[in-house]
């Protein structure tokens, strides 16, 4: 798809090197510091957002769950509000998915979520096996994101949802200007202090910004297949929950 092409955003922008790999050795490079980093950053908005969104998720009663870029955990550890008999992590980045599993011990629950490396476009699962499957500011990493998306919909059961979290561009003043202030100047300089990774928290910016949002992205839910979909703007439009069934 034209759109989805236009700019191929990396975090390190090496020659011989695809975006899957530096999205691996960044979250592998960062994962020390990505929690702390990822509520300090987001004001803790974040852990709010996870929750309208597990919200929208629990109409469907799912009992099977996948967490597609996982990280360290957060999303689907959120899953477990809903009481499902089973919740499976999958991400890239051994550094995000061992730490990750620390976090599921400290809370004495990793025998409820299972955390494992795996790569988003080539999900190793049977289809229709999920009645829900989730991704929270991930979808924008993946190297090509109609095979990302068609690889989730092809492991959602017939009547299965995705719900997928993601930043956008607010469009409405203060939000627009203050949000493109915050992510432009403060987070690439907070993010490089504390992660020691000079590309990291620029990319995140940049990413952003090359992401087909909004109507575009639901227009590529469409192309790959999913049914009924639809999006709603959180905190003025810097994220966005969007909702696609199988």
């Amino acid at each position: 798809m034209e759109k989805e092409n236009k700019q191929v955003v990396k975090p390190y922008n090496k020659e011989n090197s695809s975006k899957k790999e530096e999205v691996a050795e960044m979250f592998n490079n960062i994962s020390e510091k990505y929690d702390y980093l990822n509520h300090l950053l987001s004001l803790g908005i974040d852990k709010i957002w996870r929750r309208k969104a597990i919200k929208i998720l629990g109409k469907y009663h799912p009992k099977k769950i996948l967490d597609v870029a996982t990280g360290t955990g957060d999303f689907a550890i959120a899953a477990l509000k809903l009481k499902p008999d089973s919740v499976i992590g999958v991400d890239i980045s051994k550094g995000m998915i061992e730490k990750g599993k620390q976090k599921l011990c400290r809370r004495c629950i990793q025998d409820k979520v299972v955390l494992q490396i795996g790569d988003s476009e080539n999900l190793e699962f049977k289809d229709d096996t999920f009645d829900g499957i989730t991704v929270a500011f991930g979808v924008r990493n993946f190297e090509n994101l109609e095979k990302g998306l068609g690889e989730m919909r092809r492991v959602l059961r017939p009547g299965g949802v995705a719900i997928i979290l993601e930043f956008s561009k607010p469009k409405k003043f203060p939000v627009k200007q203050t949000f493109g202030f915050y992510s432009k100047y403060v987070i690439p300089k907070i993010g490089k202090r504390v992660s020691k990774d000079d590309a990291a928290y620029a990319y995140l910016p940049e990413s952003v910004a090359a992401f087909p949002e909004g109507k575009d992205f639901l227009e590529i839910l469409n192309k790959v297949g999913y049914k009924n979909t639809r999006s709603k703007m959180v905190s003025g439009g810097i994220a966005t929950i969007y909702v696609g069934e199988k």
